[in-house]
């Protein structure tokens, strides 16, 4: 009776990340100030947005976000993928059911995994001011003629 209370619970509790936590999640961008242009990359399609802004992408997707304002510096953040605490779990439980099938699912499609940074906070560096030109050497004054005499 204990071994079936236990595989039940096992049952309840652990389950394949793909279905516990889903193959995508919301990534957000901010940055400061507000109002750059945040391309990403590695998505299915292209996306372009403002920040403050979010996108949907598949955990297994290898992503960079490019920010770009005038004034500012562009900056390029690749995201990483790691395995998280309940990704890990949700994954371990496809061991305790013996889940071999579930487990080469969450391999496939990163379910496991969370993108960091997220989200993606930037503090965009102004564009340095240009060099100030050097001055050309000032003329020698001429000293003034002095008045002619008025007959």
């Amino acid at each position: 009776m204990r071994v079936l209370c236990v595989a039940a619970l096992c049952a309840a509790l652990g389950g394949c990340a793909s279905v516990a936590r889903g193959t995508s999640e919301t990534i957000s961008v901010a940055t400061t100030p507000s109002g750059a242009e945040a391309t990403i990359s590695g998505l299915d399609q292209p996306t372009v947005c403002t920040t403050p802004c979010a996108f949907t992408a598949a955990r297994s997707a290898d992503i960079t976000v490019s920010l770009a304002k005038e004034g500012y510096e562009p900056q390029v953040i690749p995201l990483t993928k790691e395995i998280t605490g309940s990704g890990g779990a949700s994954f371990a439980g496809n061991l305790l059911l013996g889940g071999v099938i579930g487990m080469g699912v969450d391999a496939a499609t990163g379910a496991a995994q969370d993108h960091k940074p997220n989200p993606v906070i930037v503090t965009m560096k102004p564009v340095a001011p240009p060099a100030p030109s050097p001055r050309p050497a000032a003329k020698p004054k001429r000293p003034k003629a002095p008045p002619s005499p008025t007959s």
